[in-house]
């Protein structure tokens, strides 16, 4: 009887087989800034049986076609979508760039716009400039997925996706627009699932799918990609870079004298746009218009008190400092409706006693409707009913995940800013 050997065999880093493709998302590599070498990422080792040189006889061409149509086989396998994307930590710019600390986070920001966030993420895709954490772009900036967007925001460093958030504002993934980020920063192992796009726009009319600007192996790619990604989808969350300006005079504010009972234009249609997507579209019965109405003034209202102002500073007209926060998209958004009444009919929050173990009303089946129509409603077995059930927690608490919250504002239990997004 031949005693079978051990041989030691080492695949390619870029192997398209599923087990090389699992082992890349399970077992990633310590990044350097833990200690972890460059090298090391990619490398994968497996032992393979080999038997004696007596049995070699008795394979022959059999063994050599089955080789082959493995090989074909495995190079018709279609690429990891879920890549492992390790990355450098924050560092100034490289390779070109200019040396220099990091940037501050409290410091002035660059301003850009967002066709040049675009535009500075395309150069990036039609160069297909290559992953490799430890290597810098001919422009500086890392060769990863925080370094790529550290050059689309053109932040002057390189950061990864732990200090990213601190360039930008959190948004609703409702509200994003191109040039805004989606990131993900995994606090309990930062080296495994971390990863950040940029959201290039909406594909489909369901919100369902967007187009991705982002750098992942093997090279700088824009794909249409699942809101929010192939993997940890409910992590992601939006966030919008604070020093975004809209080109051209459409920053300006346009004057008092456009806005206010008797204005009838167009900048009291994009007044109302803006609002809208801050969370004001609880008090416009049928969407902005040209006109100026009561529906303008209360929300441009609530808008300023959403930012502390009180007095003159929150008499529902809008002044240069209100244009400016709602064109930037930077304020604070405008709360949901309190409990007991809400403008223009839009569903009211009832209160969060009503959805409880042991529960029972008309406002648990609506709730449990409006989860199914939003398509939250896969841990129903039966219904939704009017009793509260661990299967309406479940729903809610996707729901709640897929907005980007996590803890205690992801429990299952509706409060009112879950109302107000579900039947917005």
């Amino acid at each position: 009887m031949t005693v079978p050997v051990f041989e030691e065999y080492e695949p390619a880093a870029d192997c398209g087989c599923a087990g090389c493709a699992q082992g890349r998302r399970e077992t990633a590599t310590t990044p350097v800034r833990h200690g972890g070498h460059p090298a090391a990422h990619g490398v994968r080792r497996a032992l393979v049986l080999v038997t004696a040189a007596g049995m070699v006889l008795s394979c022959g061409a059999d063994e050599a076609a089955a080789a082959a149509s493995a090989r074909d086989t495995r190079a018709n396998t279609p690429a990891d979508p879920q890549p492992v994307t390790p990355q450098g930590s924050v560092g100034p710019l490289n390779s070109g760039g200019t040396p220099g600390p990091p940037s501050a986070p409290g410091t002035v920001q660059r301003t850009t716009t967002r066709a040049d966030i675009i535009n500075r993420a395309k150069k990036w895709v039609t160069a297909k400039v290559p992953y490799d954490m430890a290597a810098y772009w001919s422009d500086g900036y890392r060769q990863d997925c925080s370094g790529f967007v550290s050059m689309a925001w053109n932040l002057g460093s390189n950061e990864w996706t732990g200090s990213l958030a601190t360039f930008g504002t959190k948004i609703a993934r409702a509200d994003l627009q191109p040039g805004d980020i989606l990131l993900f920063h995994n606090l309990a192992d930062p080296a495994v699932g971390s990863h950040v796009t940029v959201f290039g726009g909406w594909s489909d009319h369901t919100h369902s799918h967007y187009l991705a600007y982002e750098l992942t192996r093997p090279t700088a790619r824009k794909a249409t990609t699942p809101m929010a990604y192939w993997s940890n989808s409910s992590k992601y969350v939006a966030y919008r870079y604070k020093g975004v300006a809209v080109s051209g005079s459409a920053t300006a504010f346009p004057g008092a004298g456009k806005f206010g009972p008797g204005a009838d234009n167009a900048h009291v249609t994009r007044l109302g746009t803006l609002l809208i997507a801050q969370g004001g579209k609880r008090f416009y019965k049928q969407g902005a218009g040209p006109r100026w109405s009561d529906a303008d003034k209360r929300a441009t209202q609530a808008f300023q008190l959403a930012q502390g102002w009180k007095g003159k500073e929150a008499d529902g007209l809008p002044g240069p400092h209100t244009w400016r926060l709602l064109v930037a998209g930077t304020g604070k958004r405008i709360p949901a409706a309190a409990t007991g009444g809400s403008p223009a009919g839009t569903e009211a929050y009832p209160g969060r006693s009503f959805f409880a173990p042991g529960r029972s009303s008309a406002h648990v089946r609506k709730l449990g409707t409006r989860l199914v129509e939003k398509g939250y409603g896969k841990h129903y077995t039966t219904g939704p009913g009017p009793d509260w059930t661990e299967a309406d927690r479940r729903n809610v608490e996707a729901f709640q995940r897929a907005q980007g919250w996590s803890g205690g504002a992801a429990d299952g239990y509706p409060g009112p800013e879950t109302w107000r997004r579900l039947f917005a």
